[in-house]
């Protein structure tokens, strides 16, 4: 199977290039391009190249194991809300250039390392003793890569006078309603924190970074590990849906039913096996009509079946990720390669729209986690 596999993606690859070469030929290229779609495209490309190095090597987990947190700005805020259209993508090149910690910030925000905020202005950082410290910067040759930012514009209907968004939502409902809001797709150039000469310039900082992302993974007793927020999850039906195991060969989600079936936990060779299904088949249920409302009627094996497919990969390996456990791509998910990587290499923006309903999907899992954990801290 991999064999016919490998000529596929080469195929499918050869195709993709071609596409791209015509585009640059007919005037299409990197400089008609706006910045958003120059990086959707750069998003495709890696994509593209992830699941062929899946298949080429079954036991590569989706997301290096050397990365143990989900990417941040420089003020420890997670790339979640409205920015974690970009998670996946900056996992994909923590992994790709080796970076260890996933923390990423604007020039401006490096720059901004070097002055104190004062009632007068800005002024020079200086040390405890008041000697100016050394400057901080992006090491030469070095280059940022792109994200997604969603900024909001408010402008009231009346006076046309624009407030902030904060503002906004702090109105009561009954005066939000004389406001009109715009929502607006900016692209910001970030670096990772090893880009800069951080670590040397502000160590202090550098410090703080590393003790809140040496990552949280899983201390497997055995191989066979119990991940106590799931278990109470299942256990006390805390899920949208009851989750099931029966011995058996299968793992679903029944739309009819409402229901997920797992084999039981002894089934699996190993506890990240067994929860990494477990949250494959969760974003599945995250798509019924009365939550995110995105399962629709198709038929096995169709375009519509390969994406839901394709969310539900991606959103079981964020959860995996967040959880600090590996995740591996599903031996019944290798049919739907063909159309991952078909409808990659034709349009793009396929990507955008995969990546909102992982966002929504892991959003949802990763809640029901936090508050079961929070539950279990309590109790205890």
């Amino acid at each position: 199977m991999a064999y016919s596999i490998n000529i596929l993606i080469n195929k499918i690859m050869s195709t993709y290039k071609t596409r791209k070469a015509q585009a640059k030929k007919a005037g299409a290229g990197a400089n008609s391009e706006s910045a958003q779609e120059r990086a959707l495209n750069l998003f495709a490309d890696m994509m593209i190249e992830k699941i062929e190095s899946i298949m080429t090597d079954w036991s590569k987990p989706w997301f290096t194991e050397g990365i143990a947190s989900w990417p941040k700005n420089l003020s420890g805020r997670c790339y979640n809300g409205m920015n974690s259209l970009m998670l996946l993508m900056l996992l994909m090149h923590c992994e790709k250039q080796g970076y260890k910690y996933p923390v990423f910030c604007t020039f401006d925000r490096v720059m901004g390392l070097n002055y104190n905020k004062t009632s007068v202005g800005n002024v020079p950082a200086v040390d405890t003793e008041g000697n100016k410290r050394p400057m901080v910067s992006v090491n030469k040759g070095e280059k940022s890569f792109p994200v997604f930012l969603t900024c909001f514009t408010v402008v009231n209907k009346n006076t046309n006078e624009k407030i902030k968004y904060e503002e906004y939502k702090q109105l009561p409902e009954s005066e939000r309603e004389h406001y009109n809001v715009y929502p607006s797709t900016v692209v910001y150039n970030v670096f990772n924190i090893d880009q800069t000469n951080m670590k040397e310039a502000r160590p202090e900082i550098y410090e703080k970074i590393i003790l809140e992302n040496g990552g949280k993974k899983q201390e497997h007793k055995g191989e066979m590990f119990h991940f106590d927020a799931m278990d109470r999850m299942m256990e006390e039906n805390r899920w949208i849906c009851p989750i099931k195991q029966l011995h058996g060969d299968s793992a679903f989600y029944s739309i009819s039913k409402k229901l997920i079936v797992l084999p039981e936990f002894s089934q699996f060779k190993d506890g990240e096996s067994f929860y990494g299904t477990a949250f494959h088949e969760m974003a599945h249920s995250t798509g019924a009509e009365e939550h995110l409302n995105r399962l629709k009627p198709a038929s096995f094996g169709s375009a519509e079946y390969a994406q839901e497919e394709l969310v539900a990969e991606l959103t079981s390996a964020m959860v995996c990720q967040y959880c600090g456990m590996d995740k591996y791509i599903k031996e019944d998910s290798a049919p739907y390669l063909k159309s991952w990587l078909s409808s990659l290499q034709k349009d793009a923006q396929y990507i955008k729209t995969i990546l909102l309903d992982v966002k929504r999907a892991s959003a949802m899992i990763t809640k029901a986690i936090e508050e079961c954990t929070s539950q279990a801290a309590v109790a205890a």
